[in-house]
């Protein structure tokens, strides 16, 4: 296994929830020598120095100002999403139904919901409890780190019609297994475990975030070891090329920006979502910290251009049809430029030139990647920000099979194409 690929895998284990990227995601930037700042404080910045942001616990953003910055100068900037789409586990979840123990869980985004039965599963989150200031409950990051719940599939013999299609009720047929009830660890609650894991007492828990993971981690497969199947690649495996590429760039002007977001997969309105003016206003804060005045700052967006960075739909080996007639996208063929007249995916022709122009210049391989005629596609954070943002913005992102299953699939090499284009991006 590859270096790349290896710092792939263990990113993914480690980012369990969207909580637990960021933490991963902070460790790497300190690992690096960045500095972390206060959303709410005043900074004090350095040329060539590096810093990051926790927006909210699970989103961040990092920049570096370049060692020859000056005032009116633009950014780079790319962005990627920290979350996946999963269960979440409701308020007073536990529920005793005969000798079965269950939990009560709701949808997170848009998984493929049949994925998530018979794996083992395991909870990851974030818990707020009391703290002596009732305007600011201490917050603890929760992982089980182990196989805690199931999701049973119906046998085959009770559900004749299973392999024709049947539809899944969220209230009914997602529950997953808990434990066993009637027994002696029955005076074991849910809450109980939780506050174990938290380190807190029960009674203290005001409230939690809780999703639930597949625990199972990423393999290599395939008869050469070309492929990765791993959960979470959408978009942890963004998140990661960003923060590598950010850190290992050697551009001397210019200010460069990551940021990583949270609920891309529920629509991205919430203020520490890419719809949000956190943003511009913290790339704002960073001019006007440097000495630059508000019309510095906007001719400097006018100067700047951003990369979108989430995964794209490869073409699958038993579904051929799915993919546009002309534009075929594969794994291991190189990153996937995103374009949609749609504006579905953030896109023109100047911006696909520039990446196209930095591939070639690098002997990066690249494909282009347009929707079906007659199928919708996805969206990505891109237009979001671009319309909030009104600078140059292109879609990329690594070709994918299986995109929002429990498990997905990707290109061994692809990680390596997109963390050497967005080096590229921050040096040339």
């Amino acid at each position: 296994m590859n270096k790349i690929t290896k710092r792939l895998l263990t990113t993914i284990s480690e980012s369990t929830s969207p909580m637990h990227c960021v933490e991963e995601s902070k460790r790497q930037l300190d690992a690096a020598g960045y500095k972390e700042l206060v959303l709410s404080e005043e900074w004090q910045l350095e040329l060539g120095k590096g810093y990051y942001i926790d927006l909210y616990d699970s989103s961040f953003m990092a920049f570096r100002i370049n060692r020859d910055f000056k005032l009116g100068q633009g950014f780079r900037f790319a962005h990627a999403h920290t979350d996946s789409p999963a269960l979440r586990i409701k308020g007073n979840p536990e529920i005793v139904d005969g000798e079965y123990k269950k939990l009560n869980v709701e949808v997170y985004g848009g998984p493929i919901l049949n994925t998530w039965f018979d794996r083992p599963l395991s909870i990851a989150g974030k818990v707020a409890v009391k703290s002596d200031d009732v305007f600011a409950p201490t917050i603890k990051l929760v992982d089980f780190k182990r196989p805690v719940i199931t999701i049973p599939n119906l046998a085959i013999h009770l559900n004749r019609s299973v392999n024709s299609g049947v539809e899944i009720n969220n209230q009914v047929d997602l529950l997953p297994l808990l434990g066993m009830s009637g027994e002696e660890m029955d005076t074991v609650t849910f809450m109980d475990a939780l506050a174990k894991e938290a380190g807190v007492k029960k009674e203290d828990i005001l409230d939690y975030e809780l999703g639930i993971y597949c625990f199972e981690e990423g393999v290599m497969v395939g008869l050469n070891n070309e492929f990765v199947s791993a959960p979470r690649i959408d978009n942890i495996s963004s998140v990661q090329a960003c923060i590598t590429a950010l850190v290992n760039g050697t551009r001397a002007e210019g200010i460069d920006v990551i940021g990583c977001f949270d609920h891309e997969e529920v629509g991205s309105r919430s203020k520490k979502g890419a719809d949000s003016h956190l943003l511009g206003m913290l790339l704002e804060k960073i001019y006007r910290t440097l000495g630059g005045s508000k019309m510095q700052y906007d001719n400097a967006l006018l100067k700047s251009n951003c990369l979108s960075v989430d995964v794209a739909h490869a073409l699958h080996p038993n579904k051929k049809e799915k993919s546009d007639i002309t534009n075929k996208v594969y794994l291991n063929k190189g990153v996937a430029v995103k374009i949609a007249s749609s504006q579905s995916y953030a896109s023109d022709t100047a911006m696909v030139g520039m990446v196209v122009g930095i591939c070639e210049k690098m002997n990066i391989p690249y494909q282009k990647f347009y929707n079906r005629s007659d199928v919708k596609g996805g969206s990505t954070l891109g237009a979001i920000v671009n319309a909030i943002l009104p600078i140059p913005t292109q879609d990329i992102g690594i070709p994918l099979l299986a995109m929002h299953s429990s498990r997905e699939t990707m290109g061994v090499k692809d990680q390596e194409y997109l963390e050497s284009l967005l080096t590229a991006y921050f040096s040339l």
